[in-house]
């Protein structure tokens, strides 16, 4: 559990970052570019955070070791459907 806590703490803190860049795009600090260029970043971390969550209680909803769970690709955990 301690390493779900971990996952979740990542998420909120990048969470943080993207409403950060949105209020300095907003206040003109930067640029649309650049806002645009670091969420995509973060919005592929946050995919691949969720993703690694998401197998990590699936694994031990099952009598598996969620620790075996393991980061994936953005172009594995993007390409998915929801």
């Amino acid at each position: 559990m301690e390493r779900d806590e971990r996952i979740l703490a990542r998420i909120t803190e990048m969470v943080d970052d993207e409403r950060r860049l949105r209020d300095d795009l907003a206040a003109g600090r930067i640029d649309g570019i650049t806002e645009r260029q670091r969420l995509g970043e973060l919005e592929r971390e946050l995919d691949r955070c969720w993703d690694l969550l998401r197998q990590r209680r699936a694994k031990e909803e099952f009598g598996e070791n969620p620790d075996e769970a393991e980061v994936r690709p953005s172009s594995q955990v993007e390409g998915y459907l929801e």
